[in-house]
Parts: C-alpha cells; structure tokens; sequence
C-alpha cells in the first residue's frame, strides 16, 4: 500500500472517498476536499486522521489548499441536474484542480461505465463509442463524466501531469453502494426497476478491491492520460445480485420491468488485469459482508 506520502482526495466524504480516505489515512497525510455542508461528514473523517479543506470545486478559490501533494484522487462528483452548476464543478472544477495540483507525481480521475453509449450487449473496451446512457435516472452525469474525461486528458498534456482515467464501473462495500439500495428495497416490498433487455449486466468492485488496486492505477499514470476500465474481474447480473440478497435475508425481490430502467452495462476487464491485476473479492462474499455490516439484522438465519 502507500505510504509517507502527501495525498488529496476530493470527493473525501463520497460513497467510494470515504473507505479509502479512511485506508490511506493509517499511514499517509491525507487531506480531504468537499463541501462538507453536512458537519458530520467533515467529523467522521477528521476522526479518521483527515485534513479536512472545505471548497467547492464549481466557484470557490484554491487559496486554502496547499499545492505540494505526491498524489491526488479525484472520487468527487456532482449531479443535481442543474446543467451549469454540474458541469462547472465536475469538468471546470477538475481542471481548477489539476492546475493547482500540477506537481504531484500522479493523478487519478475516478470516472464511469457511464461514458459509454448504451444498446451493444458486448462488454465495453476502453475505445467503444461515448454516449449518455443514465439519461433517465442522472440526465447530467454521462455528459459531465464524458465533460471531465476532456478535461483530464486535457490537463495532463497541458501541465505533464501523469493521469490515469478510470472509468468505474458498480463500487459497493461496508459503505454501501447501488446493492445496498435493493436490499433496502427488498426490505420495504419495492419493485426493483429492470430493463426489458435483461440479463442486466455490470462488473461490481468491492471497496476492498478498490482500494488494493490505488497503488497500480497511480503506478501507471502518463502523459497522454491512461485510460481504464475498472470494475470486479467477473461480470454479474443486477437480477443476479438481488436474487443473492434475497437468499441471504430470506425477502424475496420484486421486480418491475420498465424501459425506463438502466440497461446493464459490462466492461472488458482485460486492460484492467494487463496494468492493475485482477480483483479478489468474490462478488458472493462481498454482498454478504456488505449486509453483515449495514444490515446484520436482515441475515436470515
């Protein structure tokens, strides 16, 4: 793992920030970058041993964090809806970001499957074609995602600023994720959206794997931007993964089909294994410590 280094993470509160602020933090000097409107967010982490910096990445100045980090994670993202505000911080903001952090050794962008066009059933490579495919549940995120993939590649050459872009594919763990929301779902009797063109496939990743996978994506940050899909080695089906949690908690999943549902997106983990390796949590084993954690009074027994 990393050690003895200075390290920004924006995003520091986020679903995918918080467990590996948390991680870093044991051996790093980790400062955390957000807007942190909930106090309690800023606590927990402080808590942790992060330096906390409020700011807002689509207006606010740069004046009160520091400019020598070794390392910067970008986990932050922004999607109120609002067109301006969303792309200002997610694809304006990352570039204020690079510049003032232009003498770190490496940047990492934390992007998305969400860049890609939806419709081909084969799992994604790095060069198959853009497009918006959360239109219907996030109509800014594809669009910002793909906005700040420009900006990162962008920054990269325009500072020589090692980057690597790593499109994400379903992160989930002890902090939650997509999963936990269908388990909350099965809990409360709510029908589970799926599309009509099913089986809906993803690559979950486990915080774990997440985290254990840093190190490598860093190593490999270049000018030009590396570009990377990052997702678990095995591809499961959303209606998979409920039917999983409903063997665990005994509830058994409803589910609602509508095409208005995201359809399932895989990505071709292979670039991943060649740069980083392959992920070592079982997506079965995953979910059950997921539940264990947030949930242990839903195992059944």
């Amino acid at each position: 793992m990393l050690e003895n280094e200075k390290i920004l993470i924006a995003g520091a509160s986020s679903q995918v920030g918080l467990p590996v602020a948390r991680e870093l933090a044991k051996s790093n000097e980790v400062h955390g970058l957000g807007r942190f409107g909930n106090a309690a967010q800023r606590e927990r982490l402080e808590a942790m041993g992060v330096r906390c910096i409020a700011l807002d990445l689509a207006k606010d100045s740069f004046d009160a964090c520091p400019d020598d980090f070794d390392l910067v994670l970008n986990f932050a993202v922004v999607k109120s809806g609002d067109w301006d505000y969303d792309l200002a911080a997610n694809a304006e903001g990352l570039g204020r970001l690079m510049s003032h952090c232009r003498s770190a050794r490496a940047f990492l962008q934390c992007s998305s499957g969400a860049v890609y066009a939806e419709g081909a059933r084969d799992a994604r490579v790095e060069g198959s074609p853009y497009g918006d495919n959360h239109e219907r549940m996030l109509p800014t995120y594809s669009i910002c995602k793909i906005a700040a993939e420009a900006m990162a590649r962008f920054g990269a050459r325009q500072w020589n600023l090692p980057t690597t872009i790593a499109r994400l594919s379903v992160p989930y763990g002890d902090n939650g994720g997509w999963p936990f929301y269908h388990l909350l779902m099965l809990q409360n009797g709510v029908e589970i959206p799926v599309h009509p063109d099913a089986p809906s496939f993803y690559n979950p990743i486990h915080e774990d794997d997440i985290i254990a996978q840093l190190p490598k994506l860093l190593e490999v940050a270049a000018v030009p931007a590396t570009v990377v899909n990052w997702g678990g080695s095995e591809p499961v089906a959303l209606e998979d993964w409920c039917a999983y949690l409903g063997t665990l908690t005994g509830l058994t999943p409803k589910f609602r089909i509508t095409s208005d549902a995201l359809r399932g997106l895989a990505l071709d983990p292979t670039r991943m294994h060649e740069l980083v390796g392959r992920t070592r949590v079982p997506w079965r084993d995953g979910l059950r410590r997921m539940v264990e954690s947030r949930a242990p009074e839903l195992i059944a027994d």
